[in-house]
């Protein structure tokens, strides 16, 4: 159990700040595309802005899902890097199916990775939600802006 622990409580890190560095990526180009748009905003720049968002923290979280497949891989758990990254994306995902197993050896990374996974779903919500809120908020003062005598 402390070997499963050893090795994967590094790699949960590596994957938190890689994580924060999508974060910080995705915040830097909202916070820049809404500066330079200070005006309305057309509903395509909308949809622009919450896709790159969207797609940049997907990204994240398909990277970090690839870095526990590689690790799967480095420890002899499957030969193939597909098998291994579908085993991480079940993982990852939390689904569970138990289609595929790794060894008892290292079954306690399945669940680490699991509990990774869960954290960074969260975190790329949190992230989503308040790009959403912001682009209403920003909708709203535009509307009270037009409705004033």
């Amino acid at each position: 159990m402390l070997r499963n622990l050893a090795v994967g409580f590094p790699v949960m890190l590596v994957c938190l700040l890689l994580q924060a560095v999508f974060v910080a990526v995705c915040l830097r180009y909202y916070v820049r595309f809404k500066h330079a748009r200070q005006e309305r905003t057309s509903l395509g720049q909308e949809i622009m802005l919450l896709s790159v968002v969207m797609v940049l923290t997907l990204l994240g979280n398909f990277v970090q899902m690839g870095i526990w497949a590689i690790l799967f891989m480095l420890l002899g758990e499957f030969a193939d890097f597909a098998t291994a990254l579908y085993h991480s994306g079940v993982n990852f995902a939390t689904l569970g199916y138990g289609d595929i197993v790794m060894s008892p050896r290292w079954r306690l990374l399945g669940p680490l990775e699991a509990a990774n996974g869960i954290l960074m779903f969260g975190v790329s919500s949190s992230v989503m939600t308040a790009a959403v809120l912001e682009v209403i908020k920003h909708n709203l003062a535009s509307l009270g802006e037009n409705t004033e005598p």
